[in-house]
């Protein structure tokens, strides 16, 4: 990797940890990137690599200029692209063919979030088990070529279409709590924000090329294009997702070696972790916790207002103000276009503000959220009330905007609070996430549809965007109420880490009894840490001292002295109770 480049010395770098967070000790050059925390080649020891596979030895598994870290956050951006832009297929594509069937393409809409909702929290509990990565490339790869199918499907067999659409949902489901997992071997814990939005921004990019996009494929070769050249990217895609994306930087043949050492460093990596079974994966915590909760509010509020845009934004400005479906399509685009730009930049900014101290992660994540959130729903409302098409997407593309900002508050909290269960808590979060996606196009068809003239289509679409302007404001409220950013106690493993393991506690039944003390020789007490003690002398308690002079208190420290207690052999005297051996 020609990118890292060394600078200052060991001790410039370092973490320091406690019972609820682990921090990192920031060097001050600030301008250099911090993996280059070894300084000369003899400091970097040797590491285990796996061998080179095949296409290895030709190619090298890497980006020129970029990071492996950089590389995997790249690639997932792109993976979401894809993704995203078949969901943008059917939105265009119904425009086309309104006239020719009505009831399958309402169907169509919400028929995929019905399989991604059943696989969201199994989707992060396979994220623990199995490599986090291949269920990523695997699931955008199927849905891809399921996506070359619609196109036969849909007029001739609505119904295949509609399975078609709910198997996508289903293999799809698993991407964004695959995703978390990806990051939980891959960010340092001060470029999380950065690389999971930079990651995340592709959903938002996939809409703005998805739209445009789209359209002109729709106007230019037929409705049934943009199915097949989606599908056909996506199989692309997967090619070099196999190539350059790992499951660890561990597994890594010819990463960086500093890099390599800078990540595992900053998380602490374990190679005795074991991974969570689902019996010991605390269920309980999650449905009680309000940080929890609150993560879940506000991925339902995003998740509405971001589905409401996706499948309805070209509807409602053709229903309002008539126009074409490549112009259409062209100036759906531009709030989208501002949100790919807004959410890596808010990454960026948010990782700043906690590297500096300036604000702490709970006031970061609140930040960030509850701006991007307000700011929407004020513009949304603008939206409502406009009287023309220049207004109306100046106030959607501002309001989109800022509401990339919240992509750093609730969207990465996930690893904030618990990143040992990131991917199931990612799982869990969207799943109430896709509860939104499914009920959004019902409730905007159930206003909509009924529509009789131009006028009644506006009060109808100004009636859509007030209530998702309420749904984005009661977000806000309970997000800056409920949320945090510290590492949460029953995600908390440092104290069973801390435990010192012996082979005689798994072997041997040992009774102690309260009163004996230590005869010199190797003895275990059992205590709640399984203490060993080497001859250990035992503090009693403060002599007391009375007396009726005034310059002698009862509690001068200097009078508690801490003595040998008697030796006692214990060994073949007392009761066999009271025996140690």
């Amino acid at each position: 990797m020609s990118g890292f480049e060394p600078f200052g010395s060991k001790t410039e770098i370092g973490w320091k940890s406690n019972s609820k967070y682990t921090t990192f000790q920031k060097s001050k050059l600030d301008s250099q990137d911090p993996a280059n925390d070894l300084s000369s080649p003899e400091s970097i020891p040797d590491i285990d690599r796996p061998p080179l596979r095949h296409i290895d030895t030709y190619l090298k598994p890497e980006c020129p200029c970029l990071s492996a870290r950089s590389t995997v956050a790249l690639l997932a951006c792109m993976g979401f692209i894809v993704m995203f832009g078949m969901r943008c297929n059917m939105g265009l594509a119904k425009l086309e063919l309104r006239n020719v069937t009505g009831e399958s393409l309402k169907n169509a809409d919400s028929s995929i979030f019905w399989g991604y909702l059943i696989t969201q929290v199994p989707g992060g509990f396979l994220a623990t088990q199995y490599p986090a990565n291949k269920l990523f490339g695997g699931a955008i790869v199927t849905s891809s070529l399921f996506n070359l199918l619609i196109p036969v499907t849909l007029l001739d067999a609505p119904f295949v279409m509609i399975c078609i659409r709910v198997i996508q949902g289903l293999v799809e489901g698993v991407t964004y709590p695959s995703c978390h997992g990806i990051w939980r071997y891959w960010a340092p814990p001060l470029e999380r924000s950065k690389l999971a939005t930079l990651a995340f921004c592709g959903c938002y990019a996939g809409v703005m090329f998805g739209i445009p996009l789209c359209g002109i494929l729709v106007r230019h070769a037929g409705w049934q294009s943009p199915f097949y050249f989606y599908g056909c990217m996506g199989v692309i895609w997967y090619i070099f997702w196999l190539w350059l994306v790992f499951e660890k930087p561990s597994k890594h043949p010819t990463m960086n070696t500093k890099e390599l050492l800078y990540i595992q460093n900053s998380l602490g990596e374990n190679p005795h972790d074991t991974i969570p079974k689902f019996s010991a994966i605390p269920w309980k915590s999650f449905f009680t916790s309000l940080p929890v909760w609150a993560i879940f509010v506000a991925n339902f509020c995003r998740s509405w207002n971001f589905y409401l845009l996706v499948l309805f934004q070209a509807s409602f400005v053709s229903d309002v103000y008539t126009i074409d479906i490549e112009e259409n399509a062209l100036l759906g685009a531009i709030p989208h276009l501002t949100m790919t730009i807004i959410v890596p930049t808010g990454g960026v900014l948010a990782d700043y503000l906690r590297r500096s101290g300036l604000l702490t992660t709970t006031q970061v994540r609140k930040l960030f959220n509850c701006c991007g959130f307000g700011m929407e729903a004020t513009f949304f409302l603008v939206v409502a009330f406009s009287n023309s098409v220049s207004v109306a997407i100046a106030a959607l593309t501002i309001g989109v905007a800022f509401s990339g900002f919240a992509i750093s508050g609730f969207n990465v909290n996930h690893l904030d609070i618990a990143p040992k269960y990131a991917s199931i808590l990612m799982g869990l979060s969207n799943g109430v996430g896709t509860i939104a996606g499914c009920l959004c196009p019902i409730v905007v068809h159930r206003i909509t549809d009924n529509s009789k003239n131009l006028k009644e289509q506006s009060e109808h679409w100004k009636v859509v965007f007030i209530l998702a302007a309420i749904v984005h404001f009661s977000g806000v409220i309970f997000y800056a109420i409920f949320a945090s950013g510290e590492l949460q106690p029953w995600a908390d493993s440092s104290i069973n880490e801390e435990k010192q393991w012996n082979p005689m506690d798994e072997n041997i039944n040992i009774k102690t009894s309260s009163t004996i003390q230590s005869n010199g020789l190797l003895q275990r007490q059992l205590s709640g840490k399984n203490a060993i003690n080497y001859g250990s002398v035992e503090e009693p308690a403060p002599a007391v001292v009375t007396t009726t002079n005034p310059f002698i208190s009862n509690t001068n420290p200097f009078r508690s002295e801490s003595i040998q207690p008697e030796a006692q052999d214990t060994y073949m005297h007392g009761t066999v109770e009271d025996r140690t051996y």
